[in-house]
Formats: C-alpha cells, structure tokens, sequence
C-alpha cells in the first residue's frame, strides 16, 4: 500500500470489527459510543444485521440475553421493538426466572434499522470490502488487509465473522463455498488467525426452505396469536409500531417421515459429506428422525417474513437434503400439498476458533489486542452473538484507552454465564443458552436485567445521563412500593371475606402486606381490589407502572429463594477473589489428578472459581490448590 493510504485517516482507527452481523453491530456501536474511533468491515453494507435464519429474536433464555444487552446500554432490543410483527412471552406456566421474550421481527426492516442506527452514530465509519489477513506488529493485533490490498490498521481488532469462515454449503451430493445462500465464504482469513497459534475447528448450522404464502392453505393450520402487553425487549422504548402478525402450527406426519427417510442416503449429514457437529437443540429433521425414530410427529412453527413479503419460515423443518426430498415431504403436510418455496434448506460448515484461548473480556491469550465474538467462538443464535458482540466492543474500547476490562460473573448476568462457560469449558457443538446453564437464574431474570446492569452501562458511557434518569426513577418506585408493602399493616377483619372468596386461607393474626403478596393464588392486583389503600397508592405511581408492579411482586413473592441465591453467590465470589493465573506450574503438582493437571495447563484459568467450574478438575483438586495458595 502507498504512502498516502498509510496517512490516509480512512485507514486508521482505534477499533476493527470485522463482520457486521450480530456480534459486529454490537461491538461497532459499543466501541465508538464509548470514544473510539471505530470502523466496520462488512462484504455487504445491504446485508447488515442480516437474519440468516429465522427472522426472531428471543427465546428461551435468548431472550433475557437480549434484555441484558439492551440494559448494558446496546441496541438490539430498541431494533427488535421497532421492528417486532409479533412479540410473546414464553414460559408463563413457569416461575418468573423461566420467563423468557420472544419477538418475530421484519427480516428486512430489521437489517435497515441496524444499518441507521450504525451509520448515525459518533465515531463509528463503515467500510465495504472482505478482510483476509490478521496483521501484527510485535506480536499484537495492528489492524487487516482486505482482498483488495488495503491495510487498515487500529490498536484493537475484533473477529466477528460468524459462519463466513472457509464456509462451505451443503444441499444434498452438492456443495457450494459460501457463508449464507448467493453468499461468499472468507477463505483466507481464518488460516491468517490460526497462523499464530489460536486453534481451529469446524462446526455446521443449517436452515430451513423458505415458503410461498400464497401457496399455503391456512385453513388447515392453527392459528398462534401475539401478546399486547406492557412488555418490550427494550427497557428504553415504549411502543411497537408495525402492525403486528399471527403465526401458524401443525405437525409432520408419518407420511413425511418416510419420505425423508427415503433420500437419508443423499443427506451430507449421514453419507459422510459433513464431519463437523451441528447444533444439538437445534436439530435438522432428518437428525430428529434418527434421534426419535418412536416419535410419528413433530411440530412445525410457520412465521411470517414480514409485513410487505409472502415468505414464510418453517420453523422445526431445518433440512440439507436434496432439494426434490426436501419438496416431497413439504408436500405430505396438508396445509403445504401445493406449496412453492422461495428457497430450499440447506447446511452449512465453518471454522470456529477454540474460546478457551480467551480471557473473560473475550481478548485472546495468544495476541494481543485480538478479541473474537459470536459464532467464531463455538457459539450458535442471534442473541449469543450479540452480548458477546457487546462484551467484546467495551473491552475493545477499554484497552485503547488503558482501562481495566470489564467481566460480568454468573450471578450478574446470562452474559456472564455464556462467557464463563465459553473460556472455561470450551464447546464441542455450537453453544446454545438455557436458563438450566445458569446456577443463579432467579436473580437474573428478565424482569430485572436493568436492575442489574445499567448501572454499569452509566459508568461505561453507554447510556447518557439524561437516558438513566428514567431508570433511576424506576428503581425508586421499586424499592418504594415493597417497602410500603412491608410495612402495610393488614387486620383480619378487614380482609377475611375477600381472601376465602379468592381461595386463599383467611388470616388469625394481622400480617403485613406482603405476606400476604408472597401467597402463590394472590397477585398484587387482585389484593388491590380488596385494600382502598394499596390501590390508591398503585395509581399513584407516575410511570412504568406495571413494570414496577411485575419486578416488585416478583421480589417479595420468591424473595427467600433470592436471599438464598444471593448467600451462594456471596460465596463463590470468595473463590473468585483467589487469583491463581501465573501461580502454579500445574504439570509440577503431583497431588493433582493427571485430567486435573491437562485441564488446567490447557486452560490455565484466572481465578479459582473458575478452575473449579473446569470439567475433570475435582473438588479435591480445588482443595490442593486452595492449601498451596495459603502457602
């Protein structure tokens, strides 16, 4: 490259985030919202935020990850909210610590709103070329060279090129290199990071086809309506503006089944084409025939597009069978007997890079100013990407300004848990979140994602001031209404008739309110019909209400399994506070286990919380090495 591009400002930046998917629409916007001169490589500026699969965000679990990126002060919920044709709750029959958001969102309309929201941000420019090659300078990340033979140089560079990596497409016998359909995979890139040492490994997702609406017979369906609640992905937006659309269930039926069965022998999944491991929890339909052969239906969930397109996904019909097995089967379902698709499904293999070369704040052990976010990490889903996306861009930011990186422990957040899990015990099939992986799950619900994180996201310079204030007022309100609670004195005889008439023991004793609160057949509205007092003082309230309302009732019913919670979160954080990195050469200690010594060589954790949290290293283990720090 010239002398004038060296001095050229277009190729100087603090901050590099290669890839604008997910992870690198969060990383891009973290970084330069918090001062750094910030530039986004993407192949596409039209495909930005692009939804390779279906278009939804949420989920179980994925959902409070959303919650927790928008409380940290990111911008994928305000996108989902403006975007969202359809918004549920799921999980309502379980306690609130399952309760999880779920939105179906504008395929298009979401990548357009990505990309202004990027383009109007301070400090952040957006460059449209293919990256192929990690530069270093003394054995530090200094910036990329793209195909086109243009260095771009920075003081920290993030990887977040999701499946793009030697990505190779899989339908039926026939491949195609590529990262996504009429896509171009990166074939360089990856061997350029895994030239320094970082190792390397493939995994495979997949999709399914795409259906024509006008081809579908609805009558055959049954209708899945949304929610119009008070709840939003973003604690900071108020409203979904696009007319909201209703989803469609039915089921596969043995019919089906024996079709698919019948091109298994042209499945790159079972004829040997594909060796990498695909998602457990996300399973192909062929992978699910082979895994449930008793199973004679499995259900299918068909989800609009969009407001302005016919294309409809066919949730729970992922497929790389050859196009004409992938159609038969389509055509045994009844509400699908003429239907014509837009696309067919198909798989796709990638390199991913192992994350337990990285510290917590996702920069690599090997380089220096190296950081590596979403599915380049082992991880698969939108949501995963995009908090680790988020992590990855503050901490971006944080080591160009000399600060201290910013980690997040398992009792603060799913984010947290995600990471942890990632450094410390690595992935051997892409990495999906469920509330069951967190230990700590009724402190960090949904509900209370700002509670828990905003504050940090004040203190980082990702909120403003004047964006907080509505926060802390919340908060307030909280902490007012259980203590009015807590204090409200409720006499028998005032409230005796209305409890045996809503089912619920009448009391021998006077109690304060919120016992009463904490019974599981009372809510806070129901006990505001029955006392003028707590009634009046709901409707003084002066916003947010039923937010309030939902945290605070969520707080005093379950608060002796949060106290407990918080006891053994308490307790882990003492082994958190033991910083054992640089301590011990383990290979030379004896009284550990030979697995024990592997791992944490392999590993070689920060602190020993998480050596303990390392599979194969005992609890005995940890006490040989708690022995020899005291030493």
């Amino acid at each position: 490259m010239s002398d004038t591009f060296h001095n050229d400002p277009h190729f100087h930046y603090d901050v590099l985030v290669i890839g604008a998917g997910h992870a690198g629409c969060e990383a891009a916007s973290a970084a330069a919202r918090m001062g750094a001169l910030t530039c986004l490589i993407t192949m596409d500026m039209e495909k930005i935020a692009q939804m390779s699969c279906n278009p939804a965000i949420g989920g179980i679990a994925k959902g409070q990850i959303v919650r927790e990126v928008d409380a940290l002060g990111g911008m994928t919920g305000l996108v989902t909210d403006e975007t969202a044709i359809q918004f549920r709750m799921l999980n309502r029959s379980k306690g609130p610590a399952m309760w999880s958001p779920r939105a179906q969102c504008d395929r298009n309309k979401f990548s357009t709103k990505w990309r202004e929201v990027l383009e109007n941000t301070p400090n952040l420019y957006i460059w449209q070329d293919q990256a192929e090659e990690l530069l270093l300078e003394n054995g530090r990340a200094a910036g990329v060279r793209t195909v086109w033979g243009l260095e771009f140089r920075a003081r920290c560079v993030v990887i977040t090129a999701g499946t793009f990596l030697n990505g190779l497409m899989h339908i039926g016998r026939k491949q195609v290199p590529g990262g996504r359909l009429a896509e171009p995979a990166v074939l360089k890139l990856s061997e350029s990071i895994a030239a320094q040492g970082i190792r390397v490994d493939r995994m495979k997702t997949g999709t399914p086809l795409r259906i024509d609406a006008r081809s579908v017979n609805f009558d055959l369906l049954e209708r899945q309506e949304g929610e119009d609640d008070f709840h939003r992905f973003s604690f900071r937006s108020r409203r979904r503006p696009l007319p909201q659309l209703c989803c469609w269930l039915c089921n596969t039926n043995e019919e089906v089944h024996n079709s698919l069965r019948e091109g298994l022998a042209d499945s790159p999944l079972y004829n040997g084409q594909i060796q990498s491991i695909g998602p457990r929890y996300c399973p192909s339909i062929e992978t699910k025939l082979q895994t449930f052969p008793e199973r004679t239906h499995h259900p299918l969930f068909l989800e609009p597009e969009g407001n302005n397109t016919n294309a409809l996904y066919l949730n729970g019909f992922s497929s790389s069978l050859p196009l004409d097995v992938q159609l038969k089967a389509l055509h045994k379902i009844p509400a699908f007997a003429q239907a014509r698709i837009f696309r067919p499904g198909y798989a796709i293999e990638y390199d991913f890079f192992d994350p337990t070369q990285l510290f917590h704040s996702l920069e690599s052990k090997v380089v220096d100013g190296l950081f590596l976010a979403g599915q380049v990490n082992g991880t698969t889903g939108y949501e995963e990407a995009a908090g680790q996306g988020l992590v990855a861009g503050i901490n971006a930011a944080l080591k160009c300004s000399g600060s201290k990186p910013f980690v997040m422990h398992r009792d603060e957040s799913y984010i947290g848990v995600l990471i942890d899990d990632l450094v410390t015990k690595g992935v051997d099939e892409p990495y999906r979140m469920f509330t069951s992986r967190a230990e700590y799950r009724i402190l960090l619900r949904q509900d209370n994602a700002d509670q828990r994180l905003t504050p940090h996201a004040k203190r980082l310079g990702l909120i403003s001031t004047e964006e907080s204030e509505p926060f802390e007022t919340k908060q307030t309100a909280i902490s007012d209404l259980i203590h009015f609670c807590q204090n409200h004195s409720i006499k028998p005889r005032f409230i005796n008739e209305k409890l045996s008439a809503a089912g619920s023991t009448p009391l021998t004793y006077g109690c304060k309110l919120s016992e009463l609160i904490a019974r599981p057949e009372l809510s806070v509205h129901a006990l505001s019909t029955m006392i003028p007092a707590f009634r009046s003082y709901l409707k003084s309230i002066p916003s947010q209400t039923e937010e309030i309302i939902e945290t605070a009732e969520i707080e005093m019913k379950y608060s002796g399994y949060i106290q407990r919670q918080q006891q053994e979160a308490e307790k882990m954080h003492r082994l958190e506070n033991i910083r054992i990195r640089g301590h011990f050469n383990y290979n030379d200690i004896q009284q550990l286990s030979t697995e024990a010594r592997q791992k944490l060589t392999r590993i070689n954790p920060d602190t020993l919380a998480q050596a303990s949290r390392i599979p194969g290293v005992s609890p005995s283990d940890i006490n040989v090495l708690l022995v020899l720090m005291k030493r």
